[in-house]
């Protein structure tokens, strides 16, 4: 009997699996597996959303007028060149549909966000995996994976799920080395969480480049992962073809009056970043004290820690002995991590809780 039969390609893509929410007996605990704001949302960005319950009959404004002028204010940027999505994933799955096919080549680094797998086979285009340098982005070997049918580049930078950040210099050679036609997208969904002065320069590049798109997200920092608010710049002709594909109405009244709210607390955003960088050091040095242990963390710029288990407890195992003590993290071995676990960084009930287990698991193991 006949069947629609899908492209290959689709049927080479190994689907997203998100972090989980629940134990393996269904219990619901500490959720540090999908590196959401340990401080929720603030509470103008609740109000705005609420407010919106009157208006559930009317579709949004497909061209996103409030949230674009407001990013447009809040950064210095032409509100005609703010492209938006579900999510900043919708925008990194535009530039593949947009810029790549077929026979195309798009590179991105070994333990890279694995999105950029998805939306490359997505469109039928071969992914390239540049090989890192522990665990970082190596710019040299990006370079030298490229060739005459590379189409994009994507970088996030802070890195997930590994935390590592590439410099403002670094960004900036790889700009200048790569051939003209080739895409660089460089995800900032994490950026928030950088300390001021540590600007990969992305945004600034974006402005003037013709080849440079900067995504970004609402998910993060500013605690609006349920409503999948992202958004990117570039020029106005990536721009312009980003739109050609987009899904019209992709964010909802509610979350774009949300996310002006949110993005105009910066009081909010303030105490998250300070939080962030209080609780991701203090838990740095826990896992530093569990050195002997075999037990390392790669030094992050971002809102979790991503713990290497070389020693005799093994990640598998504390992975299972955490969820055991009431703390889902996120293991992942699909993507040749199976000897880490990124761990977000919560609350400090959290972050004291999780350390103490850990710690625990490793007395265990001897």
């Amino acid at each position: 009997m006949l069947a629609p039969v899908p492209k290959p390609w689709i049927m080479d893509i190994a689907p997203y699996v998100p972090g989980r929410a629940t134990t393996d007996d269904g219990r619901k605990v500490v959720k540090l597996s999908s590196n959401e704001n340990a401080l929720g949302t603030s509470e103008a960005a609740r109000r705005t959303f609420a407010s919106a319950a009157t208006s559930l009959e009317r579709y949004p404004d497909a061209s996103g007028t409030i949230v674009r002028e407001a990013i447009a204010d809040m950064h210095g940027l032409d509100p005609a060149r703010v492209i938006y999505g579900n999510g900043s994933d919708e925008i990194l799955h535009l530039a593949a549909g947009a810029f790549a096919g077929p026979g195309d080549e798009v590179i991105f680094v070994r333990y890279g966000f694995s999105v950029y797998e998805i939306a490359a086979r997505r469109v039928g285009a071969v992914p390239v995996v540049a090989p890192d340098k522990d665990y970082a982005t190596d710019v040299d070997a990006i370079l030298a994976c490229v060739t005459d049918k590379t189409r994009i580049v994507y970088i996030a930078n802070p890195n997930n799920p590994t935390g590592t950040y590439t410099s403002r210099e670094e960004i900036a050679r790889l700009h200048a080395s790569l051939p003209g036609d080739v895409l660089l997208v460089l995800d900032h969904a994490y950026s928030e969480y950088l300390d001021a002065g540590e600007d990969d320069g992305g945004l600034k590049l974006a402005m003037t480049a013709a080849n440079v798109l900067v995504t970004r997200t609402f998910s993060k920092i500013y605690g609006l992962a349920a409503e999948r608010i992202g958004w990117g710049y570039a020029s106005a002709e990536i721009v312009e073809a980003l739109h050609r594909i987009r899904l019209p109405f992709n964010i909802t009244i509610a979350g774009q009056h949300a996310a002006v709210a949110a993005l105009n607390d910066t009081a909010f955003v303030e105490h998250s970043r300070t939080h962030n960088a209080r609780w991701r050091g203090w838990f740095a040095e826990q896992i530093a004290g569990l050195g002997n242990a075999g037990i390392r963390a790669v030094p992050s710029k971002a809102n979790f820690l991503l713990v290497l288990f070389e020693g005799r407890l093994t990640a598998e195992a504390a992975y299972k002995g955490l969820m055991d003590a009431g703390y889902i993290t996120r293991w992942l071995p699909g993507q040749q991590l199976g000897h880490g676990l990124r761990i977000t960084i919560g609350t400090e009930d959290d972050m004291r809780g999780v350390a103490a287990a850990l710690r625990r698991l490793v007395e265990q193991a001897g």
